[in-house]
């Protein structure tokens, strides 16, 4: 797989098949399927929101367009994030965003 010119791609995200993930969030797998390690493109809306959920894992997020906050700050595109293993948050875009995600292991998702 290759993706060129990442700082792009917002650019052209509409010509990816992209499949429903979390309300207002869509996803576009580049491998894995959730259960082990995996990547992905993550589209958010404007407002749209992952919910709480603790990272079992190394999770990396590569912002390319937008924003998103969690109870942290505010991460802007060009800013990397990287989530240890035993960490917890939610994640909102309030302007919507496109980012490259990568999960060594899945995520465990709370209940409301």
């Amino acid at each position: 797989m290759h993706l060129p010119d990442l700082w792009t791609l917002a650019d052209r995200a509409d010509t990816l098949p992209w499949q429903p993930f979390r309300p207002g969030v869509e996803i576009h797998r580049l491998y894995g399927d959730g259960t082990g390690p995996s990547a992905a493109l993550l589209r958010y809306q404007p407002g749209a929101q992952v919910p709480h959920h603790t990272h079992t894992g190394y999770e990396h997020i590569f912002v390319l367009a937008g924003s998103q906050r969690d109870r942290h700050q505010t991460y802007a595109a060009g800013s990397l994030v990287i989530n240890s293993p035993g960490t917890d948050h939610a994640v909102a875009s309030d302007e919507g965003c496109l980012v490259l995600i990568i999960w060594e292991k899945p995520v465990v998702i709370h209940n409301p």
